[in-house]
């Protein structure tokens, strides 16, 4: 099948947030008055981030999805994307479900393909994700300060976890692999959250790479340390036997892919943060605090320091 006719056939839909669509040189947008845009990108590559065989339908879930968490950390609407595939070949059953999956998460956040590319090669997707933020409310990760607490939305660790299995590091149940592997293979972006914590939170950050290595960047940028309680990291039942081991300390606060946001909060607006908790039927744990200094210092129920080798996800390391 011809490239544009590829394109017409499962990536070329009716355009509503957008002037102009998929089909011309260029997507014309309009941000909304008192908007500022917000812009991410991110490339999935066969291998690295996703095995070969990888479900199609779930791939395009998530080839959008880690980019729609990348607004939720912003605080932004997610509002238009662009997809540049390379394909090994052309495959229309593949196509079919990926569009399937891409579009089926787009719909579910109203959120408009405006254009991209393909071209044959080694199987890589790359999504550009665009949204809007009130002026000056943006969620950033300079704004830390001490005295702050430090936050995580959801569970921390399951979808580190079942690759860990599907690298065969270690042996898992049938219950065990149903309960965890939906946490890498469709990842649940935060958007309601980040919409919330505008003009409450001091920075965010969504973990991708792994809580300490993302943390670890909010203090970096915001030139402040931490100090974080292993013991309230907040574990699902799956990956909870496994804490005491190197394995299981490493999914939840190094493993990656969990995006779920992390963000600090003045401590006395703990309560709000409780109470969108509450409204938003999302689990919001408090796990450390922001304070003067350098560095993050990870500590035991019994107040003794933790050593971890790992800290994050690094391509290049």
């Amino acid at each position: 099948m011809p490239e544009f006719d590829l394109i017409q056939r499962y990536f070329t839909r009716p355009a509503p947030n957008a002037i102009l669509g998929v089909g011309d040189d260029a997507a014309l947008l309009r941000v909304a008055s008192g908007m500022e845009l917000a812009v991410s990108t991110d490339m999935l590559v066969s291998g690295t981030h996703f095995f070969p065989d990888a479900d199609p339908y779930m791939l395009g879930h998530k080839a959008l999805a880690v980019n729609i968490s990348d607004m939720a950390a912003m605080g932004a609407q997610p509002r238009w994307a662009t997809l540049a595939l390379s394909l090994p070949q052309e495959d229309a059953a593949w196509l079919e479900r990926f569009s399937a999956g891409f579009f089926a998460l787009a719909d579910a956040h109203n959120v408009t393909l405006i254009g991209g590319d393909t071209t044959r090669g080694p199987l890589n997707l790359c999504v550009t994700i665009m949204g809007e933020v009130p002026q000056g409310q943006a969620l950033r990760r300079d704004g830390a300060k001490p005295g702050d607490e430090v936050w995580v939305s959801g569970k921390l660790g399951d979808a580190a976890l079942v690759l860990a299995y599907l690298q065969g590091q270690l042996a898992l149940d049938i219950k065990t692999i149903a309960a965890t592997a939906g946490a890498l293979h469709q990842p649940v972006p935060r958007v309601a959250l980040g919409l919330a914590l505008r003009g409450i939170a001091s920075s965010a950050i969504d973990v991708s790479d792994g809580l300490l290595g993302d943390l670890g960047h909010i203090l970096e940028q915001s030139n402040v340390a931490a100090e974080i309680r292993f013991a309230d990291l907040p574990a699902s039942p799956s990956l909870r036997p496994y804490l005491a081991q190197s394995l299981g300390q490493r999914c939840v606060l190094a493993g990656g892919d969990d995006y779920e946001l992390c963000f600090t909060v003045p401590a006395a607006r703990h309560a709000e943060i409780e109470s969108i908790a509450a409204r938003l039927d999302l689990p919001l744990a408090c796990i450390g605090n922001i304070s003067a200094g350098k560095g993050c210092t990870l500590r035991a129920a019994d107040g003794s320091v933790m050593t971890i080798k790992e800290s994050g996800y690094d391509h290049f390391a």
